[in-house]
């Protein structure tokens, strides 16, 4: 004798494969189902990791919190730093200069400068490492600030054709601004660039950073915007992240009105949000799919319902409940559904595991690029396993499997005995 229940005794027992129609409807529902668990875990689990990367690189590169005088550069930096360094949640605050700058390289005679207009960010190589990764990005060269040395992005070096040890002609906003004013007056006379050397360059891992951001000394981006012995703002570091809008009340308090403090969070609104809503749509249009797998188990329920009419008027001429006679197709479904999410669930953490080597096996065998670094700002496609989202998609796929049992499992529950036998 069997342990199985009877009812699913049963409904393993029609769930046979025959060559019938209603058995290629039950094998195209567990495909079905099987794909859309797949790419349901494949793309949320993606977008999960473009959320995680973006926020790490965000937080390895840019402040926690960004102070500024408002209306005016900030004098007296030194004893702002004091007064936010005195909050116990700040593990490190440091000034910086930032703004636009032109590029100009120095080629070997005979070919032409290449320009760039990147963003110059001032640091103070002391604090440096207390409020960014930058000094373990370096790949070639090394983190050296000194004189009139400047590190570039990866991406940016490539632009320009740059290595270590080259030189560059940066002109200032105000370099510009004077040659502009002198342009055909008489005693024009030439505003010289400053010339920089190429110190180091960094790889962020990050294509906007590796590409538009350039780092010098402190005061090196002092001079080149004429600011003396202020600065642009300063970028404090929070041992956690997350309580960024608490420390910036406790800052706004302890500093008064006449300074402006921003967090990560607010800075990157745009982008960090994008994700989130993109994460979201996905789920719910790339969740259809399964809805259309559970119409197709309704399907085949109603068919399998119709054919096994005089079946079902015999078990209950035996003896069967309605609630027996329901469950054996409420069975069907969720195997359906088990077999399907299983499945899916295999296929969709196999995909994740190799998803780079078949990214890089397209791109070498068809020259295509599905998810172009210049555009996505990652070397490599990033993903998280969530075991929240997977139970989401997984439990939520496998409730609408069930559901898709429902109506023929209730039908077949009401059929009476002697309307079932009198079928054929």
């Amino acid at each position: 004798m069997s342990k199985l229940p009877f009812e699913l005794l049963l409904a393993l027992r029609y769930l046979r494969p025959k060559r019938t129609f209603v058995s290629i409807i039950t094998l195209i529902s567990v495909v079905g189902v099987a794909l859309g668990v797949a790419v349901l875990i494949i793309v949320i689990s993606v977008m999960s990791g473009f959320d995680r990367e973006l926020r790490q690189k965000i937080l390895g590169f840019n402040a926690h919190l960004r102070i500024v005088a408002r209306g005016r550069t900030m004098d007296h930096y030194a004893r702002v730093m004091q007064t936010v360094a005195a909050n116990k949640n700040v593990r490190g605050v440091a000034p910086y200069v930032f703004g636009p700058v032109l590029v100009k390289t120095e080629p070997p005679e005979g070919q032409q400068p290449f320009f760039g207009v990147p963003n110059v960010r001032g640091a103070d190589p002391a604090l440096e490492s207390s409020v960014s990764v930058l000094p373990q990005s370096i790949i070639a060269g090394k983190f050296d600030l000194s004189g009139h040395g400047v590190l570039v992005g990866s991406e940016f070096a490539k632009q320009l054709n740059l290595s270590v040890g080259e030189q560059v002609l940066i002109y200032s906003p105000n370099d510009l601004e004077k040659m502009e004013k002198q342009r055909g007056k008489p005693g024009e006379e030439a505003v010289l660039p400053d010339e920089f050397t190429v110190k180091g360059i960094f790889d962020m891992g990050y294509f906007d950073y590796d590409y538009s951001v350039i780092v010098t000394s402190l005061e090196n981006a002092q001079d080149l915007y004429d600011l003396g012995d202020s600065v642009h703002g300063l970028m404090v570091m929070l041992r956690d992240p997350d309580r960024a809008p608490q420390v910036r009340r406790q800052l706004e308090a302890a500093l008064g009105p006449g300074y402006g403090i921003t967090t990560w969070e607010q800075e990157n609104s745009a982008l960090l949000g994008a994700v989130q809503v993109e994460k979201s749509v996905m789920f719910y249009l790339l969740f259809f799919i399964v809805i259309v797998a559970a119409l197709c188990i309704l399907s085949a329920q109603i068919t399998f319902v119709v054919q096994k009419t005089r079946e079902i008027g015999m078990l209950k001429a035996l003896g069967a409940t309605k609630l027996q006679i329901s469950g054996v197709f409420l069975s069907q479904s969720a195997i359906i559904g088990v077999l399907g999410v299983l499945a899916g669930y295999g296929l969709g953490i196999l995909a994740l595991a190799y998803r780079n080597e078949f990214l890089d096996f397209m791109r070498q065998t068809t020259g295509w690029q599905l998810f172009p670094e210049s555009i996505y700002g990652f070397g490599a496609l990033p993903a998280v396993i969530d075991a929240r989202d997977i139970a989401v998609i997984c439990g939520s796929s496998f409730v609408i499997c069930i559901l898709g049992g429902v109506l023929p499992a209730w039908r077949a529950g009401r059929l009476e005995p002697v309307e079932a036998l009198r079928y054929e």
